[in-house]
């Protein structure tokens, strides 16, 4: 069989991917089950908390994996590949300040290595967890592999997490629908987006669901639009219970004035939008397809921004930019929930533009009676 394989005269990265595929116990990259647990975590102290409460602070955050604003490789036109444990410590400390000054109850995190070379394999979760007054926590892996043959990338497990103040008595990970427009050994080392749907003991409710989700960003097919309609088939299970969703969707509310931001985001050496570029927008830039993809979400749960508010006012809530230098150009993270939010609690804290390429959003949820 090595022999078939080797006359085929594939690239040499391609012939040690499968002889490594043949020859280990353990697959190069995890590909998970459709639903399966997710990995529990828990603060080395446990701080008190209160066991009567009105309301419920709730953030969202893509951490860029502890990166701040390092140029890496995979995004902003960046070479980094491989940080320094001086510099991740220093960002999640940048972190850490920012989330004490706010003081969520339960936050929703989005790019958070736990066992990455490009991240001194630090797992992020736990130390969020040892650093921070959250007592306990949850991890989904998105892209779980024991080497990325990809720029000296290696072993990466990177996903979404969700902390809390009280108990997750039970965490789910809810695989969503793959990329389609990617080839077959692409599409293996690529990444796996998820839901994490978590329980957790919140005072006064019989049964609460914190849900976070990151979905895909760089897609030139409908992934976004079959990942939407896997979450609203996971919200409407839920029947009766109440929830607080999070996460970054990559995607941009309806209505707003700018649907394509392939200028801002082009590295020195690209072009696009002119007659001869293929493609003619850069991936992940480009949202007029999917404009409309979020008004389901706006239309049968509560936003904690509602959308008119956004629409009249539409930079102040921007929460993501890939240029370091420039100010937030697009909102992708959001808040919902099937339960009232407290009016006018909402926060997109755009002053925190050094820790990540994405801004905290925060919002208050009233307990309900």
């Amino acid at each position: 069989m090595i022999l078939q394989i080797v006359k085929m005269r594939l690239p040499v990265s391609v012939l040690i991917i499968i002889c490594s595929l043949i020859f280990s116990c353990e697959p190069l990259v995890t590909k998970f089950e459709d639903i399966e647990k997710a990995e529990f975590y828990k603060a080395k102290n446990i701080s008190s908390v209160p066991n009567d409460v009105d309301t419920v602070v709730f953030m969202t955050w893509n951490i860029r994996f502890g990166a701040g604003r390092i140029r890496w490789f995979g995004d902003c036109c960046g070479d980094r590949v491989i940080l320094t444990e001086n510099e991740v410590y220093e960002n999640l400390e940048g972190l850490v300040q920012k989330i004490d000054e706010i003081k969520p109850d339960i936050i929703f995190l989005q790019e958070v290595d736990v066992e990455s070379k490009r991240t001194g394999y630090i797992d992020q979760v736990q130390w969020l967890l040892d650093h921070t007054h959250f007592n306990y926590g949850a991890y989904a892996s998105m892209w779980q592999a024991q080497v990325v043959p990809s720029d000296g990338l290696g072993r990466v497990n990177t996903g979404n997490a969700v902390l809390s103040r009280w108990k997750i008595i039970d965490a789910e990970r809810i695989q969503l629908p793959l990329r389609e427009d990617q080839d077959a050994l692409t599409q293996y080392f690529y990444l796996r987006r998820n839901i994490l749907k978590t329980e957790i003991e919140v005072p006064g409710l019989s049964e609460f669901c914190a849900i976070n989700i990151h979905m895909s960003a760089f897609c030139t097919d409908d992934t976004k639009e079959r990942q939407i309609i896997r979450l609203l088939e996971e919200l409407n299970n839920l029947k009766d219970a109440a929830f607080v969703l999070g996460g970054d969707f990559n995607l941009i509310p309806p209505g707003s004035d700018s649907v394509d931001f392939c200028d801002e985001d082009k590295c020195p050496d690209e072009s696009f939008h002119g007659a001869n570029d293929d493609p003619y927008h850069k991936e992940g830039s480009y949202f007029g397809d999917e404009i409309t993809l979020m008004q389901a979400l706006y239309d049968e749960y509560k936003p904690a921004l509602p959308l008119l508010k956004y629409q009249n006012n539409q930079d102040y809530y921007f929460s993501h930019s890939t240029d370091e230098a420039g100010f937030w150009d697009r909102k992708l993270d959001y808040l919902f929930s099937n339960y009232e939010w407290i009016d006018n609690s909402d926060s997109t804290h755009q002053e925190a533009r050094s820790l990540s390429d994405h801004a905290p959003v925060t919002a208050k949820w009233r307990i309900p009676k």
